[in-house]
């Protein structure tokens, strides 16, 4: 299996302190991302929620941030509950001007049973183009308008 990770960039017209707080953020992280009980940028911070598959299943994702360079960079496990693999996802942000850039990178996708659609590559790269391409960026646009 290709064990690539998957990385995507996009550039949003918001400063790099209001994106920082849209992924740091629970409520705010609430409106574009997933609902989460409790979110804090911290190392050691363990986070769960529940989300879909293609066919309704729902996955329960663990998560435990692992890394945190306040206002940069952002990275957590990510797994699921009664399945084997874990993955590891990073936000990375760059300021360019007053716009900020950031870089999703999402590794071990290979560690994910195979024979599973929602495990496939395809899964993510649509999940994570929709939540960074499409959600946090409307999200980021209705906040800075305001």
């Amino acid at each position: 299996m290709d064990s690539t990770p998957f990385t995507i960039e996009r550039t949003y017209n918001a400063p790099i302190d209001s994106v920082w707080k849209a992924i740091t953020d629970k409520s705010e992280m609430k409106q574009w991302y997933f609902d989460l009980a409790e979110f804090r940028a911290e190392v050691g911070f363990e986070f769960q929620f529940s989300a879909k598959g293609n066919d309704g299943t729902v996955y329960v994702h663990l998560c435990k941030v692992t890394e945190v360079v306040k206002g940069k960079k952002l990275t957590y496990s990510w797994r699921y509950k009664d399945y084997e693999g874990n993955s590891h996802v990073t936000f990375e942000l760059f300021k360019e001007g007053d716009q900020t850039r950031l870089k999703l990178t999402h590794t071990g996708l290979e560690t994910f049973p195979a024979n599973n659609p929602d495990f496939a590559r395809k899964s993510f790269s649509d999940g994570w183009t929709y939540i960074v391409g499409t959600s946090l960026k409307n999200y980021l646009e209705k906040v800075t308008a305001s």
